[in-house]
This record gives structure tokens, C-alpha cells and sequence, in this order.
């Protein structure tokens, strides 16, 4: 069974992904899609290591201890419908819209952990799971506000030049 959620998760990101990549925005697009997909395998490297979390059902077992299909594929691609959601919205806002990502994702996990075999808490809990996604959400988005507030300055400099 656990396969076939792998599979259909696949298909999900597969079909979604010409949906996340807008040519009007490639740039942030891939900013935040590589972004995303380097911090949450950091993330999941350790926690992974400190023997945190276990995924015994995963994509190239013998080469990666972490889930990259989650890591490198269905994370980034939440995360660039979530920087569209929150894109010209203010820290307040920011941060009440990145709740109604981390729910449903924190209880999402904590279900699939009770009655699946994709993954595994050992020293994890809802808890950690809102947490890591929170601030992950949350550091992308603040990658974004720098790039745009670079993008803004940029010109300006360059005419002053």
C-alpha cells in the first residue's frame, strides 16, 4: 500500500509541477523550489541520523536514508503555491496563512504515522513535525522578501552608478 501512496505522490508532483513553474516568475520560482528542497534535506539528514525519524518505505533505499521524493519534490512544490498565497502579504499575515499550511500538513504526517509504514516517529511528535514545517514555510518566504528587496534596490544602484 505504502508504495502506491509513494507512486500517486509522484503523480501528484508530477502533474502540479507545470502548474508551479510561471515563466513570469522563474526565478523566484526556482529559488524557492531549490531552496525549499535544500533546507528540508538538512533537516531531514539530521533528523534522520539522530535517529528521530525513519522512513522504512522510500524512493532508492539503498542510496538515501531520508524520503526524497518528499524532500526534493513535494515540499518545494507546496512551497511555491505557498510564496504565491502569501506573496505581497505582511509579517502578520504571513504568519496566520502559514498556519493553514502547517495544520493540515502536522496532522497529515501524525495520521500517515499512525497507520502507515512511510515513516516513523521515535523521538518526534506532531508537535515537531508543526514546528519544522512552520519554520520552514517561514524561511522561504523571508529568502523571497530578501530577493525582492534586492530586485528593488538593484536598479536604483545601477543608476547612480
Amino acid at each position: 500500500m505504502e508504495k502506491k501512496m509513494l507512486k500517486g505522490l509522484f503523480g501528484l508532483c508530477v502533474v502540479l509541477f507545470p502548474f508551479a513553474m510561471k515563466r513570469s516568475a522563474l526565478k523566484e520560482v526556482l529559488i524557492v523550489f531549490l531552496g525549499k528542497g535544500v533546507i528540508s534535506t538538512l533537516m531531514d539528514v539530521f533528523y534522520v541520523r539522530s535517529k528521530r525519524i525513519a522512513y522504512p518505505v522510500r524512493p532508492l533505499p539503498h542510496i538515501y536514508k531520508t524520503n526524497i521524493l518528499y524532500d526534493f519534490l513535494f515540499f518545494p512544490l507546496l512551497s511555491v503555491f505557498w510564496i504565491r498565497q502569501c506573496y505581497k502579504d505582511r509579517l502578520p499575515m504571513v504568519l496566520l496563512k502559514s498556519l493553514t499550511w502547517s495544520v493540515p500538513m502536522s496532522i497529515g504526517q501524525w495520521y500517515l504515522e499512525k497507520t502507515t509504514n512511510l515513516f516513523h516517529w521515535k523521538k518526534w511528535t506532531i508537535f515537531h513535525t508543526f514546528g519544522c514545517v512552520t519554520f520552514t514555510l517561514l524561511a522561504i518566504r523571508g529568502l523571497i522578501e530578501v530577493v525582492k528587496r534586492a530586485e528593488h534596490k538593484a536598479p536604483d544602484e545601477e543608476m547612480g552608478s
